[in-house]
């Protein structure tokens, strides 16, 4: 399997070198950092981790501007500018609707770009060690300092590898491939670009099915950055691992089953893909608050262990509640409920549950509950639509040991004996008309309303 290098211009004039490999559905690999799609492919521990990766796909890759064998006279480095790139190949290509990959560095901001722009293009999104926003990845004073020594010598990836499989011959190789692949002056561009981006506002057009990866001890993006992504995107499935940091080759083990997986690669695809849920299904979400700075004060370690409670009570709630375990979300949970009776007494018998366990807990846990009601999308194991992404905002708002719910819940429920308090209308992120919410007021005995 040989790969096929052309090329194919930007908007704005620039020729970008793409190769495409293999046979099956197109899979999109946007381009984070300066590569060389020639010698990338000579390389043996390369080419077999992006020939096992394209198993089932079409894989297309491309060198960014600047790069490798893409136009290296090239000023503009901005985010526009390099999702630009993404946007020549695919139009060249003619794709109308492919799965998107972000391997790392900018690759996940450029990702989310263009996926922003064009959500009906783009069937599924994939974010490995991906961020929202550069401004909070290092300080100010240190940005400078790196930003000035790469723009002298190159950056420095043999300082930040700490993974026990890259030996010095493969340092040896990265550092070589980065040379060839740009000049120092367009590292430090980039760098200047990875560190002043913010995407937070283009999330509520992420649509599609998302996969969130990231390692528990990555340096240079950290741990944090991907879980706060996973956080603002209800459709995301999160994956956290422990590693380090290292080539993506390295963390094969991880990535591409995941991956594989998330693509459906090697499973029988069903002949309807998405399906409309038949009835309304009350979608739980739930959140723990505080967890980013508990894990900051006590390492990531001790917030586990702090935290695998959350996961016991809201399992043991759902099992006795008949509520189904859509996924983990990081810190927090989805699960869809039949009877919206039986998702709000699962909420309630949570939020006791939580109050229990806080009064003689070293470290409470406070835990956020939303509440929404409505006909979501079914596809695989997932649910997606608009029913599901206002369960997420409500949890949002709601505070720590809180359950808030929408008028749909509260009238499904109606005559039941729960109490609510009716919190007026909120503003939800991504809803373009305000929405009446109302908080289950869980602590006071049942009675009629």
């Amino acid at each position: 399997m040989e790969q096929q290098i052309r090329f194919c211009t930007t908007s704005d004039g620039v020729h970008i070198a793409y190769a495409t490999v293999g046979d099956g559905p197109p899979l999109v690999y946007a381009c984070g950092w300066p590569g060389h799609l020639e010698l990338e492919w000579q390389n043996p521990l390369v080419r077999d981790f992006l020939e096992t990766l394209g198993e089932g796909s079409t894989l297309i890759r491309y060198d960014m501007r600047g790069t490798g064998l893409s136009d290296r006279d090239v000023s503009d480095f901005t985010l526009a500018g390099l999702t630009r790139d993404v946007e020549a190949v695919v139009d060249h290509l003619a794709l109308e609707r492919f799965a998107l990959l972000s391997l790392g560095t900018l690759a996940g901001p450029v990702a989310i770009t263009y996926a922003a722009a064009h959500p009906e293009r783009v069937a599924q999104l994939i974010l490995y060690s991906a961020y929202l926003c550069g401004a909070k990845l290092m300080a100010p004073e240190t940005l400078q300092t790196l930003i000035d020594y790469v723009g002298a010598f190159g950056y420095p990836h043999f300082d930040v590898v700490d993974h026990p499989e890259v030996d010095i011959g493969q340092q040896r190789y990265i550092r070589e491939l980065l040379g060839a692949a740009t000049s120092p002056a367009t590292q430090a561009a980039l760098l200047k670009t990875m560190f002043s981006v913010d995407v937070s506002g283009l999330l509520d057009r992420l649509t599609m099915p998302t996969l969130i990866m990231h390692a528990r001890r990555d340096p240079a993006i950290r741990f944090e950055a991907g879980r706060e992504l996973a956080a603002q995107l209800p459709q995301a499935k999160f994956v956290p691992f422990e590693g380090g940091t290292g080539p993506v080759w390295v963390h094969h083990n991880v990535l591409i089953p995941e991956i594989h997986r998330f693509l459906g690669v090697g499973v029988a695809a069903p002949e309807a893909v998405s399906v409309p849920i038949t009835g309304p299904l009350t979608i739980l979400f739930t959140d723990v608050e505080g967890s980013t700075s508990l894990t900051q004060r006590v390492g990531d370690t001790k917030a586990r262990e702090v935290l695998r409670p959350h996961e016991r009570i809201v399992r043991e709630a759902l099992k006795a509640h008949g509520g189904s375990e859509v996924k983990t979300l990081g810190d927090g949970f989805m699960a869809s409920f039949a009877s919206a009776t039986r998702a709000v007494e699962c909420a309630i018998a949570m939020q006791r549950a939580f109050a229990a366990h806080n009064e003689t807990a070293g470290e409470p846990i406070r835990v956020r509950i939303g509440l929404n009601a409505g006909e979501p999308i079914a596809e695989e194991k997932d649910l997606f639509g608009t029913a599901v992404n206002m369960a997420a905002r409500i949890a949002a708002k709601a505070e720590g040991g809180e359950i808030l719910a929408s008028d749909v819940v509260r009238q499904l429920v109606a005559g039941k004996g729960f109490l609510f308090s009716d919190r007026g209308e909120v503003e939800l992120k991504g809803f373009e008309e305000p929405v009446r919410l109302y908080e289950v007021r869980w602590g006071e005995a049942s009675a009629s309303h």
